[in-house]
């Protein structure tokens, strides 16, 4: 029971549109290539894994440390002797994993509180209002980086969470879990002021006289209607969570025993002095593309999805 749009007909309209952007058909492209390589490189992270070896990666020789781009190493060697490229594409996994987990905290608790506060109105949304001002006005940078070094510690220290370390760096957990618990005041105030619109609406006032219960309501009529307002939430906010996590890494915050491109860089700008320009040229070329595809794509997507944009883009024509 729903006024709001078709869900299918809006995916459609958008997979049209988005076929005719040329910029955003290369950058889905480009984010086609990050993902094969993401995908690539989980596997080469959970089948050395899984044999108990070290991954290729990690392996050290000094008798070939520094070298320069060649074509056995296209992007040269680090200082111990590491493949670059290698090092370069196991960034790529971290990067989506800090996406990927992050979104995971933040979508369900931005959704969650944006829903009931814009529902309900009054006293919850007074305090759910009060609750992300709180976050909002503290330096999003210095709360994830404190919230970060707390989980960290727990981790690190309690046995009950030993096993899970097994399977994910404690830097990446501290830090997912750092920028979840503070990155989702965007989606809360988007989501409560949706909800605030759908609330009052024929579909909604119909589903309460017919004595559908609120959580019926909300999960099962409005939430259909505000789905693409996620996707495009995340697809806007994925490039600012790999760039905090570089920030983040590169101040010796972040993930510890892999390589991120923050680590990455944080080294690299060590040697520069020595002239070794091509480690620090690798992962802050490979953060600038996947970032930069991102942005563009998830404009285009956001145009696409909105209703509203559309409809202005129609009546221009």
């Amino acid at each position: 029971m729903s006024d709001g749009p078709n869900n299918t007909g809006l995916w459609q309209i958008a997979w049209r549109q988005l076929r005719h952007n040329r910029f955003a058909m290369v950058c889905l492209a480009i984010l086609g290539l990050y993902t094969a390589v993401w995908i690539y490189a989980e596997a080469t992270f959970w089948g050395a894994r899984i044999r108990g070896v070290t991954p290729a990666y990690k392996v050290s020789n000094y008798d070939i440390r520094n070298q320069p781009p060649s074509a056995a190493h296209p992007l040269g060697t680090n200082f111990a002797g590491r493949d670059n490229l290698s090092q370069m594409i196991q960034g790529t996994r971290i990067a989506f994993e800090i996406g990927l987990l992050t979104s995971v905290i933040v979508i369900p608790i931005g959704f969650a509180l944006g829903a009931v506060a814009g529902y309900f109105g009054r006293k919850i949304d007074t305090a759910v209002v009060y609750l992300y001002s709180v976050i909002d006005s503290v330096p999003g940078i210095l709360l994830i980086m404190a919230i970060a070094y707390v989980v960290r510690s727990v981790v690190e220290r309690s046995e009950a969470f030993q096993a899970i370390t097994r399977y994910v760096d404690s830097g990446l957990l501290a830090v997912c879990v750092g920028m979840g618990f503070t990155g989702w005041v965007g989606l809360c105030r988007l989501i409560r002021a949706e909800y605030f619109k759908h609330r009052e609406r024929q579909y909604v006032l119909a589903a309460r006289a017919l004595g559908v219960s609120d959580g019926a309501i909300m999960f099962r009529h409005i939430a259909p209607n505000v789905l693409h307002l996620i996707i495009i939430n995340f697809s806007l906010r994925f490039p600012g969570l790999v760039l905090t996590e570089a920030v983040l890494s590169y101040l010796g915050v972040g993930v510890r025993d892999e390589p991120s491109w923050g680590a990455i860089i944080n080294d690299a700008k060590q040697r520069l002095w020595l002239g070794n320009w091509w480690e620090l040229a690798g992962a802050t070329a490979a953060m600038f593309f996947l970032v930069l595809a991102l942005n563009i794509f998830g404009d285009a997507l956001r145009d696409a999805l909105d209703p509203k944009l559309r409809t202005a883009e129609a009546k221009t024509a």
